[in-house]
């Protein structure tokens, strides 16, 4: 169980410094769109043998599961990536990273009232705690406190939701991981035509900026699902799902330590509440059923699900 644990604690930090390696990429001349359209076609790239192989096993999904990931991976992942990447040209990383986390309460009220899961005192308590943290890490918006960027990655947080829910469609019937190469796949070809069209998918960058863009592909993507998926079979979903609160937590102290930006006593109080609040969520969703595949897509890290 320990070896379970030390996995899921590398996932984290992993995601952790996800925002860290973007910022130092705009830096060094990338834009958002090709940093991610390079992330997800690098992680598609590795992925991708593994999608082969399992195919000849097992089969292609399903060609309503194979139109979801399409939608999936093009629409919702591309739209909930940019807004979350772009946030940071506005506002911390640690804020950004935070922020976020709102989508565990997000997601327990879309599923109260979808009728999903019946609200327990413990899940309003959760979203509760969750948005009074983040009223807390917010205060006054002002010249200190973007509201652009805060507007982003809170539409993140809600666009990775409706990823969520819409992904439970397709997690019991397509493994974890091909999910996560065809998912990344249709995110890349998505920013690919996204960038020609506007003009935005330039490679006039530093030498430099490949650095950050393997960094993010191979070690806040790749390595940080695997180990993830690992991890998850050692110990579980639920455990997973808590341990990986572990990642607004990296991104909090990475973003002070090489960036010099991070949150005011107070802002960290709020944080506090946003990670408890998300913690009591996910413990007291219903478990999963025995034998069956925790989710779908790789970046997040929550519900069964994993790309952010």
């Amino acid at each position: 169980m320990l070896k379970g644990f030390v996995l899921i604690g590398l996932s984290a930090t992993c995601f952790g410094f996800m925002t860290v390696f973007a910022t130092f990429a705009y830096r060094d001349g990338l834009t958002v769109v090709t940093l991610l359209f390079l992330r997800f076609a690098i992680a598609a790239t590795v992925f991708l043998p593994y999608v082969i192989r399992h195919a000849r096993g097992t089969g292609l999904p399903e060609r309503a599961d194979l139109l979801r990931l399409v939608v999936l991976g093009g629409v919702m992942y591309t739209a909930q990536s940019a807004l979350y990447f772009s946030s940071v040209k506005h506002i911390s990383p640690a804020l950004a990273a935070l922020l976020l986390y709102v989508y565990p309460a997000l997601v327990a009220t879309v599923s109260a009232a979808m009728g999903r899961d019946r609200p327990s005192l413990a899940i309003v308590g959760s979203i509760l705690a969750s948005f009074a943290g983040v009223s807390l890490v917010l205060g006054r918006i002002g010249s200190e406190l973007n509201a652009v960027g805060v507007l982003q990655v809170l539409g993140a947080a809600g666009v990775y939701t409706a990823y969520i829910m819409y992904g439970d469609r397709v997690s019991g019937s397509v493994h974890p991981v091909v999910m996560t190469g065809c998912v990344s796949a249709a995110a890349a070809v998505s920013f690919l035509l996204y960038g020609v069209a506007t003009g935005d998918l330039r490679f006039d960058f530093t030498f430099r900026g490949w650095l950050w863009v393997l960094a993010l592909a191979l070690v806040s993507t790749v390595v940080a699902i695997l180990c993830f998926f690992l991890g998850m079979t050692l110990i579980g979903p639920t455990r997973a799902s808590i341990g990986s609160m572990l990642e607004p937590v990296v991104g909090i102290v990475a973003s002070a330590v090489l960036l010099s930006s991070g949150l005011t006593w107070l802002q960290i109080l709020g944080a506090s509440l946003v990670l408890a609040g998300a913690t009591v969520g996910v413990l007291s969703r219903r478990p999963a059923s025995p034998g069956t595949e925790p989710a779908p897509p790789q970046l997040s890290r929550d519900h069964e699900t994993v790309p952010q």
